[in-house]
């Protein structure tokens, strides 16, 4: 584990737990934590990852915008569900967006696991869109891609980065849990 993993985990760690709790300063924090990982991933050759963590950069200042300022600056942005042709129109983006990453990661680079790498950047991308808009399905679907991003970072040998997906995922429990009641709280 090298010294920019650790900060960088330790910033991601910091930067789950403010957004559980609805905290905007969880953008700024995840903002400087993505320009480290991209160091960490091109050096690990999870291209796909590296060209995650640019995407990332620009929703980080996205998230922050819409959870400071949103489209109504009168409003605070609340907690919401996606309806079903939402969240089966994020799942097919996400899975479009696999396939065609994995096939320009396979085809074009030298890159370590390209199908694994390109899913995960893909619906990685999808969560976290949902989750700047505050959408409760965000944390399902985090949940579920952390485990996956366990198994790839353990193959990989970056175990600090592992353990902190491990950790991602507690968070996102939590944070499914701490936004499904605030949504249960609101509810008529």
């Amino acid at each position: 584990m090298s010294p920019l993993e650790a900060c960088a985990s330790l910033l991601g760690l910091l930067a789950v737990w403010l957004t559980v709790r609805q905290n905007p300063w969880c953008w700024p924090v995840g903002l400087v934590m993505v320009v480290l990982y991209a160091w960490v991933f091109f050096e690990a050759r999870l291209y796909s990852n590296v060209l995650l963590q640019f995407v990332y950069a620009a929703l980080q200042l996205y998230g922050w915008w819409h959870w400071t300022r949103g489209d109504r600056p009168d409003e605070r942005l609340h907690v919401s569900r996606l309806n079903l042709r939402q969240t089966t129109t994020g799942l097919a983006l996400g899975l479009l967006g696999s396939i065609m990453l994995g096939v320009l990661m396979t085809t074009y680079t030298d890159a370590n696991a390209p199908w694994q790498d390109a899913t995960l950047c893909a619906f990685s991308l999808v969560a976290q869109v949902w989750m700047a808009k505050k959408r409760l399905q965000c944390w399902a679907l985090w949940i579920v891609l952390d485990l996956l991003f366990v198994a790839l970072f353990i193959d990989q040998a970056l175990y600090s980065t592992a353990a902190l997906y491990g950790l991602f995922t507690l968070l996102a429990c939590h944070g499914w849990l701490t936004w499904r009641r605030e949504l249960a709280v609101r509810a008529p």
